[in-house]
């Protein structure tokens, strides 16, 4: 080794446990869904303001993606069911953004055998979208491939989030992300749908991913639900372990108990490329007006359906009933 050369070695600072809490990793991305998780409290019907308050903070804020909903299959639209946000057709989603002159990256969700892909997502050439997020359950990974394919041929950014990956068998799941792995998708995400995961699970599946993903140059992403307040927790951890691409949401609006608050997720990165004030300012004033009507985030009857590894779909109809302050009720309703 030459002088210069050990000179150089020498003179590297020691890391520090200090330093490294201080510091960031400049892979991370961080992704907001509001508006296509929150969609799912107010079937998607969020008015033209609401959405972009949200992009304009987003892009204020410095945040790499926002999801602006799902690309549902057109031929199914029944007029005053779903909002705009449930299909993002090409027209609505430019009258928010026009040609979005921001360093800001856009996203749609498109659901396995929910979505006429060959149809309805154009090729990128003809949409203002960058990235096509691919949501499957275990049985559909087969045509979350081809539907991967069909967004990266069409010259798309795509990942694939595996839902409730907390009701997958082990070896179903390795199966899965074997395949997932020599697939185009940048990134597969771990999806804790159920809001159910404790710490010591994220690590395991974190690792996991990482093992299949890694090798194949993909990245490991984390989408959390807040059923046991865990969302942030949980997202901190599987940053930790090494995974880069970030869910969350304003004041966590999203299904049920909400997701890992953006508040929250930008205040712990450190990196100075985001901008907490834009999405204060946001939570402020255009979303937490919302919270009384569209009743997400943390509360018993959803805390229940996370003890018992379930969909919400049952807390969130037992809060529309008359009887939704009786928990005692409720828990007597599930839980057998």
């Amino acid at each position: 080794m030459s002088a210069k050369a050990e000179s150089a070695k020498a003179a590297k600072p020691k890391e520090t446990a200090a330093g490294r809490w201080v510091s960031y990793r400049a892979e991370i991305k961080v992704l907001d869904c509001t508006i296509r998780d929150g969609g799912l409290m107010n079937n998607h019907k969020f008015d033209d303001q609401v959405v972009k308050a949200v992009y304009d903070a987003c892009a204020a804020g410095g945040v790499d993606y926002m999801e602006l909903g799902y690309k549902a299959s057109g031929k199914i639209i029944v007029p005053g069911e779903h909002g705009a946000w449930k299909y993002c057709r090409e027209e609505d989603m430019r009258r928010i953004v026009g040609d979005n002159k921001t360093s800001l990256k856009l996203s749609v969700m498109a659901d396995a055998e929910r979505t006429d892909y060959h149809e309805d997502i154009l090729p990128k050439t003809q949409s203002v979208i960058d990235l096509v997020r691919i949501a499957t359950y275990i049985h559909q990974v087969p045509t979350a491939l081809e539907m991967v394919k069909d967004a990266h041929d069409k010259g798309y950014e795509t990942t694939v989030n595996l839902m409730a990956v907390s009701t997958v068998r082990d070896h179903e799941l390795n199966e899965g992300l074997e395949m997932l792995a020599r697939s185009e998708a940048e990134s597969i995400y771990v999806v804790d749908s159920f809001g159910v995961l404790y710490s010591e699970q994220v690590q395991q599946l974190v690792r996991k991913y990482l093992g299949y993903c890694k090798a194949a140059g993909k990245e490991v992403g984390m989408h959390a639900h807040n059923n046991l307040q865990l969302a942030f927790a949980n997202t901190i951890e599987a940053i930790v372990l090494g995974a880069n691409m970030l869910d969350a949401t304003m004041a966590g609006l999203g299904r049920g108990a909400g997701n890992c608050p953006m508040e929250l997720l930008i205040g712990f990165l450190h990196n100075p490329k985001y901008n907490l004030l834009p999405v204060l300012r946001c939570v402020q004033d255009t979303i937490e007006p919302m919270r009384a009507k569209l009743l997400w985030g943390f509360d018993l009857p959803y805390m229940l359906t996370g003890f018992l590894n379930e969909h919400p779909r049952a807390a969130i109809k037992f809060k529309e009933t008359q009887t939704k302050g009786d928990i005692v009720d409720f828990y007597n309703q599930i839980w057998e």
